[in-house]
């Protein structure tokens, strides 16, 4: 696998995995602990597996848990969305700032999200299977959600002039001044 750290956050990951590709398909391992581990010096264990099925325009987020944080190993299977993690870190340098990328079922992208980050994402295909692992239970009592618009974020989401979907949750989310510690 070829690992790279995002640009702005050393600490969050894209991971190009080795596909083989012939006139069959492709194969690829999605998840390997050791190799995991050995690549990025991390000693992760993921306790909990997602799968979310989303239609073109729907934003999920931005989800964080303010006790029991959880990293996550995220990936699309089909289709494709832009994938935004905001710093959540009061005390990082990086505080409050954003990065978006697309994952695909084309570019076969994965992405290592450390605790300490909100997470959300858009879809821009029909549809989208999103999957990820998470190193901690989902704990809805510690759920938060912050503003997809925040206006102190500014996040550049590529929605091309159309509203996104929401759940009722997501459009009651807090802004980005009412975060808590994590």
């Amino acid at each position: 696998m070829n690992i790279t750290p995002s640009a702005i956050f050393p600490d969050v990951l894209i991971i190009k995995p080795k596909v083989f590709k012939d006139d069959r398909g492709f194969f690829f391992e999605t998840f390997n602990q050791r190799d995991f581990n050995e690549a990025t010096g991390l000693n992760v264990n993921f306790v909990q597996d997602n799968h979310s099925r989303s239609f073109k325009g729907v934003l999920r987020g931005l989800h964080y848990q303010a006790q029991q944080p959880q990293g996550k190993l995220v990936r699309v299977v089909s289709g494709a969305v832009f994938d935004v993690v905001v710093d959540l870190r009061k005390q990082s340098p990086t505080f409050g700032q954003w990065e978006g990328v697309e994952l695909s079922e084309e570019n076969q992208l994965l992405r290592w999200i450390p605790s300490g980050f909100a997470h959300g994402f858009l879809v821009q295909s029909k549809s989208a299977d999103f999957l990820y692992k998470s190193t901690d239970f989902y704990a809805q009592q510690h759920e938060r959600s912050i503003r997809w618009n925040d206006e102190s974020l500014a996040i550049a989401w590529p929605l091309n002039g159309v509203s996104p979907t929401l759940s009722s949750k997501d459009s009651a989310a807090s802004g980005f001044h009412e975060v808590q510690d994590l």
